[in-house]
């Protein structure tokens, strides 16, 4: 008697799954996140609309229908160890640990910064930019700047990183030491 109640509480599930799948395009980011806690049973970090529908959905099915067979999983982790060299290459990659960040000087200030008193120099189409290095940031056009990006930025017009604009990434030779 227990295996009917058993078989028809799992085609109710079964015949569930539409609806279930089709309530996940009205839901809110907010209740996607608790149905997620729902089926997963751990909270999610994400709040993409379209990603935690398409997990929702995944996980909804498998619940009710059953996950990969364990043939399946087997010739996965069997294809594992047989993936082009590019993926795998991609996959160390990957799991390398960044670069760390450069060493800060003795003072405490950025190690790739040149002494306060140096002027930067570029040429930027066809215009000479001068930076004068200071204690508290950068002297551009009279004005004080926290930061090199900000003159780059002022300067062409777009986002740039103010170290490789002024060529100070590897040691550039676009500075030049002038006496305060």
């Amino acid at each position: 008697m227990a295996k009917k109640g058993t078989a028809r509480a799992a085609r109710q599930q079964l015949a569930d799954v539409p609806q279930q799948l089709a309530a996940l395009a009205s839901m809110s980011v907010p209740e996607l996140a608790e149905k997620y806690l729902e089926v997963y049973g751990e909270p999610t970090r994400s709040r993409n609309k379209g990603y935690l529908q398409k997990r929702l959905a995944f996980r909804i099915q498998e619940l009710a229908e059953g996950g990969l067979s364990t043939r399946a999983v087997a010739r996965i982790a069997e294809l594992g160890d047989k993936l082009p060299e590019r993926w795998r290459m991609r996959q160390v990659q990957e799991s390398k640990p960044a670069a760390p960040p450069p060493p800060a000087a003795a003072d405490g200030r950025d190690a790739r910064l040149p002494a306060p008193g140096t002027v930067l120099t570029r040429v930027y189409k066809g215009t000479q930019h001068q930076v004068t290095v200071r204690e508290g940031g950068f002297e551009y056009e009279g004005q004080l700047h926290r930061s090199l990006s900000s003159i780059a930025k002022q300067v062409t017009g777009t986002a740039w990183n103010g170290f490789r604009f002024f060529g100070l990434k590897h040691g550039g030779s676009k500075q030049k030491e002038v006496t305060p």
